[in-house]
């Protein structure tokens, strides 16, 4: 009799788990700020310090990363700074802007743009 019911409660806790596996709203639109411009060679590691945030503020990426250009390696808190690691891939220019967001919210409160140009 076990054996029969198992299934449909896999089944049934699945269907009921599904809805808590929701993603995050992307980044909405960033506050003003300037632009960090950064060059590097092609098969460098860049690295960038995202500032620290008060309680309740975590950094979270606008948008996609061109992964022809830079591929993320690693993200790490230094000290109280958010470091994120990048290889750059292949020539060319990309963009990263970060928004601090309060948890998985739209609203960004603090932003850090990017601009790599890789040679």
């Amino acid at each position: 009799m076990l054996a029969r019911i198992a299934p449909f409660a896999v089944v049934a806790l699945c269907v009921l788990a599904a809805p808590a596996v929701a993603s995050s709203p992307p980044v909405g639109p960033l506050p003003a700020g300037p632009t960090t411009q950064i060059t590097t060679q092609r098969g460098a590691l860049v690295a960038i310090a995202l500032p620290p945030q008060p309680a309740g503020r975590a950094w979270r990426l606008k948008g996609n990363i061109n992964t022809r250009i830079v591929r993320e390696v690693s993200e790490a808190n230094v000290g109280a700074n958010v470091v994120v690691v990048f290889k750059a891939t292949g020539k060319g220019s990309t963009s990263l802007a970060y928004g601090a967001t309060r948890g998985e919210t739209a609203k960004a409160y603090a932003a850090k743009r990017f601009h790599l140009t890789v040679r």
